[in-house]
């Protein structure tokens, strides 16, 4: 049987420890808060990763997500090679107003050209400027955090792998190609026999 008042006692022995313990303050914003490493801030955009795919766009469930993009015809790279025609990214413009933060768009990316930061001051005035554009999402890229380290016993990214053996392989072609020519001292060039830096050079003798 339940003594009557005790809830009474139990919630004033609450509020009594609460009322002893010293209030913490955050004094924002002169003290940032010290946020999780995966907080959803804002959408940050890498424009050279963008092949304008539209896949983000296409996937976004509130159409928040706005791309426009044409096309360029590239040259062939090799004699006899067929012209390629390419995207070139006009505008990418997020609206924060309509964003549920729901993380598709960064998921679905198949370039890695979106990316969560945990920029979150940007607020504003009117609703109309929640919309940003590519050079607002561009500068939020550099706030991105470092991803984790990989376990040492994990295999190396296939990205990594690549970049690395291409790398490789431009070295050892550098290394293997002919010395260009005037890369030598040669007779007669700078430093070499008659060269300027040895007597007998042009008007020395004559009268």
């Amino acid at each position: 049987m339940a003594i009557p008042g005790s809830g009474l006692a139990k919630g004033l022995a609450v509020t009594l420890r609460t009322m002893t313990k010293r209030s913490v303050t955050a004094q924002y914003p002169q003290a940032q808060p010290d946020l999780a490493p995966r907080t959803r801030g804002v959408i940050a955009l890498f424009e050279e990763n963008c092949t304008v795919c539209m896949l983000c766009a296409r996937e976004c469930p509130d159409w928040c997500i706005y791309i426009d993009s044409h096309k360029e015809t590239v040259p062939a790279a090799a004699a006899g090679g067929r012209e390629r025609s390419r995207n070139v990214l006009d505008r990418f413009a997020i609206d924060f107003s309509l964003c549920m933060y729901c993380g598709i768009c960064i998921e679905v990316c198949p370039f890695d050209a979106l990316f969560w930061s945990p920029e979150f001051e940007y607020a504003e005035t009117d609703i109309l400027d929640l919309t940003h554009e590519r050079d607002k999402l561009r500068d939020w890229m550099w706030t991105v955090p470092a991803p984790p380290a990989l376990d040492p016993a994990a295999e190396e990214p296939k990205e990594i792998a690549a970049a690395r053996k291409s790398a490789q392989k431009t070295l050892a072609a550098r290394a293997e190609a002919p010395a260009e020519p005037g890369e030598s001292a040669e007779p007669g060039g700078p430093g070499g026999p008659g060269g300027p830096g040895e007597s007998g050079g042009p008007g020395e003798g004559q009268a």
